[in-house]
């Protein structure tokens, strides 16, 4: 009986939801005491997946509770169907061993453009490589993420107020550009071991982000190894549902 219990449904269930519980609690440095729905709730705004999942996630807290007799886990009243088992496995696996960004869906081929370039130099160089958001340097420090929309938008801006266009191009460079920016939060940084999980967290907690940009510590002074931008989205979001 008790190699059957071992192999049960039962089993794999109340396996997976304890490492769900675990690996939030662990994650988020959350009291090991709190229950599993208050987990869930409290993690929601810190996990995309736990967020995609609530509902689910809640009601196998209170299946888990059903299975069980007087919370002794060797001591099964109900056997979960497969379907259940194998969601919440999915489910366990996305949150205790999530694919990695720079694994997946990153731009490891990140070109960069320096503080002293010309407005003309970086449209060009944005038309014959096709990339959108080119990070911006002076000397080894990240000082913006130079956007072909914000481009346009600054460009016209400078129309307006009666600039010339070639004095635009050729007159004002890209970090003065840049300065011009009311806020910097269209791109963020991240380190190199950032989760697919974690980056979509990203994008969905702020909707005018950009582009990610992943370094091996997540800091301003390191130079990319990969990009992430809005475009990537839908396929991270595919990958997490095949995964």
């Amino acid at each position: 009986m008790e190699k059957d219990f071992k192999n049960s449904n039962a089993k794999r269930f109340l396996n997976a939801y304890n490492n769900i519980d675990y690996a939030l609690k662990t994650r988020y440095n959350l009291n090991r005491a709190m229950g599993f729905s208050d987990l869930i709730r409290k993690s929601v705004v810190m996990n995309y997946v736990v967020r995609k999942y609530e509902d689910e996630l809640i009601d196998y807290g209170r299946l888990r509770n059903a299975i069980i007799h007087n919370n002794n886990e060797n001591f099964v009243i109900a056997e979960p169907h497969d379907s259940v088992v194998e969601d919440i496995e999915r489910i366990e696996k996305l949150l205790t061993t999530p694919p990695k960004a720079m694994d997946t869906v990153a731009n490891k081929k990140v070109l960069v453009t320096y503080a002293g370039k010309s407005m003309r130099e970086v449209i060009t160089l944005m038309a014959s490589s096709n990339y959108s958001n080119i990070p911006v340097y002076r000397d080894d420090t990240l000082i913006g993420v130079a956007n072909g929309q914000k481009i346009l938008n600054s460009f016209g801006q400078y129309l307006l107020s009666g600039g010339k266009c070639s004095s635009f191009l050729d007159n004002v460079q890209i970090e003065d550009m840049l300065s011009t920016l009311q806020n910097s939060n269209y791109y963020v940084v991240k380190k190199a071991d950032c989760t697919i999980e974690e980056a979509l967290n990203e994008f969905d907690r702020n909707h005018k982000l950009l582009a990610i940009l992943f370094t091996k510590n997540g800091r301003d002074s390191e130079m990319p190894l990969g990009i992430m931008t809005g475009a990537n989205v839908v396929e991270a979001q595919r990958i997490l549902e095949e995964y």
